[in-house]
């Protein structure tokens, strides 16, 4: 009996944001591709947006692949795309069973049912490896899937949705299906020559920041692998296939210090000679102050601090569980120990102003973290912070909830002022750094730096934004010729 074929794709969205520095590979589908092989059919990975394949490209492929059941991933901003992807495939073949997965379907599965239950047969709700592996012998066998837990899919006009799929106890069960990554589309463009995989040693957060998906996604849970197998993952990878750059997705790698300090060692031990950026929470890094060194010597050299504000107050509004002062000297520590910061500012909340965004930016400059983001606030429509955002939202088109779009709007400005107050905030926060950069004692940060900073200057988004507003300006035309000089 031949086996059936399940098309693992990602919808072709494209933002600006987080294409700036590299490409990156769908690391969870490549887990549901591990639990379609137990579940006896076959996988295929499509990642259409990391090939930069628009509808039309990806209308050929599927008419190429055939696939028995094709399967997109969803956050809130890519579900337009992933239903045309799916729109696509019932077009070409009315028959072929269509799946939806991720933190949009999640929760927001009745809207999707009821607006297009004739495009999505299934909504994978929550974690899918499991779900997946009991999902499909009861499609190949032509069963209703009423007693497999974490779906919701529609019948008879009625929406039935299964009762809730526990979390995985052991993440170490999941296997990713690195046989069928084209290892040629993934790199990390800051370094040279590189090539990238994206890990997980752990998932969740039990923190409660009320903008946060991933929280809302894993109520407010962590858990951590085993760090023996994260480590020998990436050491299998490095000696393998050559890659030498890890980003791991995981939202708190460093909840435990005991199983991140044993995660590290062993990847000293091993004389790794990768890069590994991450994120974690400030208080961790003031936590781990004292083996700092050993985050650096296991290859870390980039680590995203989540600081999102740069007052108490706002930090508090969101429940970021953040002081000031904490967040200041974890950027510190990270400079010391020769490991690139990185951070965020989020903008464009209903009490914002022009004079509190420029205080924001003042204070930015203060934190002084090597890169920096100024984002918009995103009310995702299952977000705890949405009904309070709810009456001040003037973008409904879900392809803008991007970080990057304004769509709340302040009651003292228009969104068009919020946009511009944005970029104004970019050009100047890094105005004030290549002077910086240039100067850095340390050749590798600076060489880092210094391309990272151009890659931003250069992106389509941040031009395409400039632009919108007149005209890139003149500092920032200089700016790009004085760093290609530098290159």
């Amino acid at each position: 009996m031949t086996s059936k074929t399940i098309l693992l794709i990602t919808p072709p969205y494209h933002c600006g944001v987080v294409e700036v520095a590299g490409r990156w590979m769908p690391l969870g589908l490549l887990y549901l591709a591990g639990a379609a092989r137990k579940a006896g059919w076959t996988p295929l990975l499509y990642d259409a947006m990391t090939k930069d394949h628009d509808h039309a490209t990806i209308r050929e492929e599927l008419a190429r692949i055939k696939p028995d059941c094709v399967a997109i991933t969803a956050i809130t901003a890519t579900y337009p795309d992933a239903l045309e992807v799916l729109r696509t495939a019932r077009d070409l073949n009315p028959a072929v069973i269509t799946l939806m997965g991720g933190v949009h379907p999640t929760f927001m599965y009745e809207e999707v049912l009821s607006q297009s239950s004739d495009l999505v047969d299934y909504c994978i709700r929550g974690e899918g490896e499991d779900t997946l592996t009991q999902l499909l012998p009861c499609l190949a066998e032509g069963k209703e899937p009423h007693d497999v837990p974490g779906l919701a899919f529609e019948r008879d006009g009625e929406i039935v949705v299964t009762p809730e799929r526990p979390f995985m106890l052991d993440l170490d069960q999941p296997v990713a299906s690195w046989d069928l990554v084209d290892w040629d589309d993934y790199r990390y463009f800051v370094i040279p020559n590189s090539r990238l995989a994206v890990v997980s040693t752990a998932r969740g957060c039990s923190f409660s920041c009320t903008f946060c998906s991933q929280q809302k996604f894993y109520k407010q849970t962590w858990r951590g692998r085993d760090p023996a197998r994260s480590a020998d993952e990436i050491l299998g990878l490095w000696r393998q296939h050559g890659v030498n750059v890890f980003l791991i997705a995981d939202e708190y790698p460093t909840s435990s210090k005991e199983r991140w300090l044993e995660f590290l060692e062993r990847l000293i031990a091993a004389k790794f000679d990768g890069y590994l950026l991450m994120e974690t929470r400030a208080p961790d890094i003031v936590r781990d102050a004292d083996i700092l060194s050993r985050y650096r010597k296991a290859g870390v050299v980039h680590v995203y601090v989540g600081l999102e504000a740069t007052d108490q107050v706002t930090l508090d509004a969101v429940k970021k569980e953040l002081n000031v002062d904490e967040s200041k000297e974890a950027l510190k520590l990270l400079y010391a120990h020769g490991i690139v910061s990185e951070t965020s500012f989020v903008l464009g909340f209903p009490w914002d102003t022009e004079a509190s965004i420029q205080t924001t930016l003042d204070l930015a400059r203060s934190y002084d973290p090597d890169f920096g983001h100024f984002l918009t606030i995103t009310p995702w429509p299952y977000a705890d912070i949405y009904e309070e955002l709810k009456p001040h939202i003037e973008e409904w088109d879900y392809r803008h909830y991007n970080l990057v779009d304004p769509i709340v709007r302040p009651i003292a400005m228009t969104l068009a002022e919020v946009d511009k107050a944005l970029m104004d905030c970019y050009r100047r926060f890094y105005m004030g750094k290549l002077k910086a950069f240039d100067e850095d004692p340390d050749p590798f940060r600076k060489r880092y730096m210094l391309t990272g900073m151009h890659l931003m200057m250069r992106s389509s988004f941040l031009k395409q934004k400039m632009g919108t507003l007149g005209r890139i300006p003149y500092e920032v035309e200089r700016m790009l010729r004085s760093l290609k000089s530098k290159m």
